[in-house]
């Protein structure tokens, strides 16, 4: 393991952030998809359901998605900045199937702030522990989703929207038995 299981799960949501708007797609065009996004990621707590809210997941996910691929003093401001407008005040905290670990908001608390928090908490985790270089971007020629990379040899080069790791390999294949045919 690399990181807490928490931050983990954290860096997984962010991932799955990012990459609902990959490759030219919007999946949180509206309430309905906000909505399954934060069953799926297991988010609990307060909601407005209203545009402004999912306004402010969209504007996180294109903060977090510079972050991705920005310098590591980049990321700490950026880091930073967001902690610092969410008034993260760090605590232990058990709910859910969850046993303890780190929440910096409370469950009321407005969406945005809650998800750029726990995002922040868990980049602030990658920085500390430099491993900014299991942030990547898939390698696929034709695509531009997030990566992270928690594989212990630092190998994995493809995303999970998809299926451009199967792609790549097939015309890696191809490739081989063309040059040797």
């Amino acid at each position: 393991m690399v990181f807490a299981p928490d931050t983990e799960v954290a860096l997984r949501t962010v991932v799955n952030l990012i990459n609902s708007a990959a490759n030219g797609r919007e999946e949180l065009a509206a309430q309905a998809d906000l909505d399954s996004f934060l069953a799926a990621e297991g988010f609990s707590g307060s909601r407005t359901r209203d545009e402004a809210e999912l306004a402010s997941v969209r504007e996180l996910r294109r903060q977090l998605a510079a972050v991705w691929t920005a310098s590591e003093d980049t990321a700490v401001e950026t880091v930073n900045r967001l902690l610092r407008e969410a008034n993260a005040l760090p605590q232990l905290v058990k709910h859910d199937r969850w046993d303890w670990h780190l929440h910096a908001t409370t469950p009321e608390a407005p969406l945005a702030d809650r998800m750029s928090t726990e995002a922040a908490m868990a980049l602030a985790d990658v920085i500390r522990g430099k491993e900014m270089d299991r942030l990547r971007t898939c390698e696929a020629e034709d695509c531009d989703a997030a990566v992270l990379d928690l594989s212990r040899n630092r190998s994995k080069r493809y995303c999970d929207t998809g299926n451009c790791a199967n792609r790549m390999h097939v015309a890696a294949y191809r490739a081989r038995q063309a040059a040797a045919g």
